[in-house]
């Protein structure tokens, strides 16, 4: 038995997960932003594992790709080319990674995305003075999962689903599939199973009974919300939901005001900062980090952005990759698209599209224009209606906007192009050559008015329409 308080996590990857009916694996479904399996082997490293063995085996390339970009040098990964159940995937794992590891092994399914880490804490303790342990927990309907067998009280086997006889099927004490088991036991107890089952597989249920005959098992219970493995897509949105509402209580407590946190979904690697305000229908994906004292309003949809303090992003707003600076006001109906940076009190207002383009300090694209390949300098204003031109059909060029520069309503800016330092634009100019500071540009064909003219052609109108139709 070791006493020893170091443990590993090996997370359970291989299948393929038909009941998704996907062509992605099972395991890289997300909830939050993050893959399921992310969310397992997450949990085990800050429970304190030294590291996480993954056993891949669909699609394994995927998997190990998607696990080394999020945790680096924390996670290795043994094959299981062939799927002969759970045992020989955990004889993979020790075989392959953990061969000399002479402390605790953790062993957890990739497919229960709702572990808890101060869970597996306890559960990893357990080995202290057990050679095996294992968390338990009850299901009015147990339908599917291992029974847990008892004796005066005291775990002595698991009995899978397909296996149960009459009586063992009425038994409401499950197995969810968490396991704590001292290495060199493990070890043992790996090459004593046989394919003796109704699956014909290795099941590692039944080192549960190897463990009991040379000792007590220990064993903890735990409510079956934390403890649910997904097989289908609705189980992923019952998995989901429970995350959610684990992030976002954390989240109200911190000082972030939610009106109806059951309608706002914020992905797990966003940040949010305390007196922060979010309304309902706010979707926060990707890596947003929201600073204290913003306001999103109903119905915002951010991206991988930054939204410094003291910023308001009015209803429906939708942006990405870009950051909104400090005391800048967006929206309604404003769409940021990738390399925006708004500087501190810019505003981009209702029905404004944005696209790579930097505006600067007290700068204002206040409605309905087309802002793209920008760099606005401070004080700029820019009139309703106004349009960048910055594609030609095969290259995107920059319009530059000096400080203090007023683009009138309805103006389309050719680029390449540079309106020098407090020019003006008339209303209605296209503007194509560049324009020097402190000069007003006008491009608009001379008006002419014909006095009478209207009521002429308001009659002729009529009769035209008379008329019969050739």
């Amino acid at each position: 038995m070791s006493t020893k308080s170091r443990f590993v996590g090996v997370v359970l990857a291989a299948g393929e997960g038909t009941r998704m009916k996907s062509s992605r694996p099972k395991v890289l479904h997300e909830i939050a932003g993050r893959p399921m399996v992310a969310w397992v082997v997450g949990a085990a490293l800050d429970a304190g594992a030294e590291r996480c063995v993954v056993v891949v085996g669909h699609k394994r390339d995927e998997v190990m790709a998607a696990l080394t970009e999020r945790f680096g040098e924390r996670v290795q990964f043994a094959v299981q080319e062939e799927q002969r159940g759970t045992g020989h995937a955990v004889q993979h794992a020790m075989s392959q990674c953990l061969s000399d590891y002479d402390g605790s092994v953790l062993i957890l399914y990739g497919d229960c995305p709702c572990l808890r880490a101060d869970r597996l804490q306890e559960l990893a303790a357990l080995t202290a003075n057990h050679t095996f342990a294992l968390v338990t927990s009850h299901l009015d309907e147990p339908r599917g999962y291992g029974r847990i067998l008892r004796t005066a009280g005291a775990v002595v086997g698991i009995r899978e689903d397909k296996d149960c006889d009459a009586a063992q099927r009425a038994i409401q004490e499950v197995n969810p599939g968490l396991y704590a088991a001292d290495a060199a036991f493990l070890r043992t107890s790996l090459g004593q199973l046989t394919t003796d089952n109704a699956q014909g597989e290795l099941y590692l249920t039944d080192v549960c009974a190897i463990a009991a005959q040379a000792g007590v098992v220990g064993d903890l219970h735990a409510p079956m919300e934390e403890l649910r493995g997904v097989n289908d897509r609705w189980e992923l949105s019952l998995c989901a939901k429970t995350l959610r509402a684990r992030s976002l209580e954390a989240l109200a407590r911190s000082g972030v005001g939610m009106a109806d946190p059951s309608a706002v979904y914020i992905d797990a690697d966003c940040e949010v900062e305390p007196d922060v305000t979010i309304a309902p229908g706010v979707h926060l994906r990707g890596r947003c980090v929201i600073r204290r004292g913003a306001v999103l309003e109903v119905g915002c949809v951010l991206t991988d952005v930054v939204v410094e303090s003291g910023a308001t992003l009015l209803p429906y707003t939708v942006a990405s990759d870009s950051t909104i600076g400090p005391l800048a006001n967006v929206g309604p109906f404003s769409h940021l698209r990738p390399k925006t940076v708004l500087h501190e009190g810019a505003k981009v207002g209702n029905f404004c599209e944005t696209k790579k383009t930097i505006v600067g300090k007290g700068s204002k694209v206040n409605h309905l224009s087309y802002v793209g390949d920008g760099v606005l300098g401070e004080g700029v204003n820019i009139g309703a209606g106004t349009i960048f031109c910055n594609y030609d059909g095969v290259q995107k060029h920059t319009t530059t906007l000096k400080d203090g520069v007023f683009i009138g309503s309805d103006s389309q800016l050719v680029a390449p192009l540079t309106i020098g330092e407090g020019a003006y634009v008339a209303s209605g100019s296209t503007v194509t050559k560049d324009v020097p500071a402190d000069a007003l540009a006008m491009s608009r064909t001379k008006q002419v008015n014909k006095e009478g003219y209207a009521s002429r052609l308001r009659a002729r109108m009529k009769v035209a329409k008379k008329s019969p139709t050739k």
